[in-house]
């Protein structure tokens, strides 16, 4: 796949993982329709971030000529959703909760800014 494929496929999955992410966020827990969301969110985040590890860095210093330190946050998602997914099926919601909302900030949130600086796809896009 190209660059550009991998960026559009990596795109298609997470905007509706923000979506739900954000819906799943915000609204009350616990419910069929939670629990449903969460685990179409868990795979479209986990989808998402393996996909960035077939994308080269472009921004800073590169590791073994292909990923970069952004490809950092990719196996931090790789790490998260399955021990958040494994805390709530032992009932630990305390640890689900904390690393639910830990994902949504660190892949989402900080990792979207990261996207809108200069010299970025994103940035290019949105700013020209």
């Amino acid at each position: 796949m190209t660059y550009m494929q991998l960026t559009y496929l990596h795109l298609g999955t997470l905007a509706p993982a923000f979506v739900i992410g954000t819906y799943l966020l915000l609204n009350r827990k616990g419910t069929p329709a939670h629990r449903l969301l969460g685990k179409i969110y868990m795979v479209l985040m986990l989808f998402t971030a393996i996909v960035t590890l077939f994308m080269k860095a472009v921004i800073g210093p590169l590791f073994l000529n292909h990923f970069g330190y952004i490809h950092l946050l990719s196996l931090f998602v790789i790490y998260t959703v399955p021990t958040a997914y494994t805390a709530i099926r032992s009932g630990n919601i305390r640890v689900h909760r904390r690393k639910m909302i830990g994902l949504y900030v660190g892949a989402l949130l900080v990792a979207g800014s990261f996207t809108l600086t200069p010299g970025r796809l994103m940035h290019s896009w949105l700013f020209g």
